[in-house]
């Protein structure tokens, strides 16, 4: 790991103009001075990003609730507390052990330390040595909590609040830890060469496979498709939609910036360049694409086109160019766009967020650039890893929705769904004096 150079020119500076001179500052206590100093720099960095992507679920909340209906505001803004809380417990109890077993490999494929987390005598980590365990756990913990997030809005709507978060909970503590360990974790596809630098496909796209398993099973909501016509279902507030994205994108500088795992300037400021065009990239696509195909210019459209760019950056935001960060962002806000008009015109696919289209489509695109652009990486190993993640997360997905269903029922009644979800499962509404009884 390269010394940052806050560490390696402004610290001996310092302590020679503290000390009697050169030959004192390059003693043993000062060496050891500096890299402590490092050490603690570089951990702080990594918990400040761990905040901004605690302000990603706010973003993820105010996003689905201000593009699903009034009435069932409520419901989103409480899966979105409970999935943060459950991904954060259950990742303590089982993932994070799972997803960093350590020498408890079984080939690779699998590995388990034990359950809930106890950290080495000395409080440092054997993966990094740029944090402390504790640092390590929380900020992996957050990745966690934001998988299962993802799915929340595909949902949405019409999904039982306790099927969902049984779903939830058994996704991320038994699911995600597991394909996250293939790579993060040095399994069998970190071996390979599968490059995903900050989770285009272990994070997104492992929470889009979740979002389409749990779409085709639910089905969509009442009044969505009739007699082979889709009608649109147009969500309560834009402006909280656009709150969302600002949220999103600026938490986004510690979901990638915090991936560099160490405060090393010139990786951290490469990565905030990148995402930032990849982001800004996306935006201008979905104009293009959604001003000519709808021939009017869709703001909604062109949110989904910077979360779409900051999703395909997310993979190789470390080992790009600015000008291919423009390009890979540039078409992922494209890409999402034709998705989603695909996925809803053609399939009858309702994803009253567009999180498939976001999340898995250019999860996916964002994960093969890498491949493409990414400097050192092998095409052959991103096909690899797309397709073994993307597979054993569809089916466990689409399994655990299946049981749940079979059990304890998946889907709210016609009646309820109509009624609003706010009303039914809660008891509560968003806005007083505003829910109706409404086909739509």
């Amino acid at each position: 790991m390269r010394l940052s150079t806050f560490s390696l020119y402004f610290v001996p500076l310092v302590a020679v103009c503290c000390s009697a001179g050169l030959a004192h500052a390059q003693t043993p206590e000062t060496v050891d001075a500096v890299r402590d100093l490092r050490f603690v720099v570089d951990n702080l960095w990594i918990l400040i990003s761990t905040f901004l992507i605690f302000m990603m679920h706010l973003g993820f909340a105010t996003l689905e609730s201000g593009l699903t209906r009034t009435k069932n505001t409520v419901n989103i803004l409480f899966k979105n507390v409970s999935v943060l809380a459950i991904g954060i417990l259950t990742y303590a109890f089982v993932g994070f052990s799972l997803m960093f077993p350590g020498d408890s490999f079984a080939g690779g494929f699998f590995g388990f330390a034990g359950f809930g987390i106890a950290p080495p005598a000395n409080g440092m980590t054997s993966a990094y040595g740029t944090s402390t365990y504790w640092t390590s756990f929380i900020f992996q913990g957050m990745f966690a909590a934001t998988a299962a997030t993802i799915v929340s809005g595909a949902v949405a709507e019409r999904i039982k609040l306790s099927a969902f978060l049984v779903f939830s909970a058994l996704y991320v503590s038994l699911v995600y830890p597991v394909t996250g360990m293939w790579l993060w974790g040095g399994g069998w596809l970190a071996e390979l060469g599968f490059h995903d630098f900050a989770g285009s496909t272990l994070v997104h796209s492992v929470g889009g496979w979740a979002a389409l398993a749990g779409i085709l099973v639910l089905g969509p909501r009442t009044g969505k498709y009739v007699n082979g016509k889709s009608y649109p279902i147009p969500g309560h507030s834009i402006p909280l939609a656009a709150i969302g994205v600002f949220l999103l994108w600026f938490g986004w500088y510690g979901f990638n910036g915090g991936s560099v795992m160490s405060a090393d300037p010139a990786a951290v400021s490469l990565v905030f360049v990148t995402t930032t065009l990849g982001a800004a990239a996306g935006v201008i696509g979905a104009i293009i694409i959604s001003w000519g195909k709808q021939k009017k210019p869709d703001l909604s459209m062109v949110l989904n086109g910077s979360l779409a760019g900051l999703v395909a950056i997310t993979a190789g935001a470390d080992c790009i160019s600015p000008f291919d960060a423009v390009i890979i962002g540039f078409i992922a806000g494209m890409l999402v766009v034709l998705s989603v008009l695909f996925f809803d015109g053609k399939l009858k696919i309702d994803d009253p967020v567009g999180a498939t289209s976001v999340h898995l489509v250019c999860g996916v695109w964002g994960t093969l650039a890498a491949g493409i652009f990414g400097e050192g990486t092998s095409f052959v190993a991103q096909l690899i890893g797309i397709f073994a993640v993307g597979a054993t997360s569809f089916v466990c997905a689409y399994t655990i929705f299946r049981v749940i269903k079979a059990v304890m029922g998946l889907r709210v009644s016609v009646e309820e769904e109509l009624r609003g979800l706010d009303i039914g499962e809660h008891g509560m509404e968003a806005y007083f004096g505003f829910q109706v009884f409404t086909t739509q």
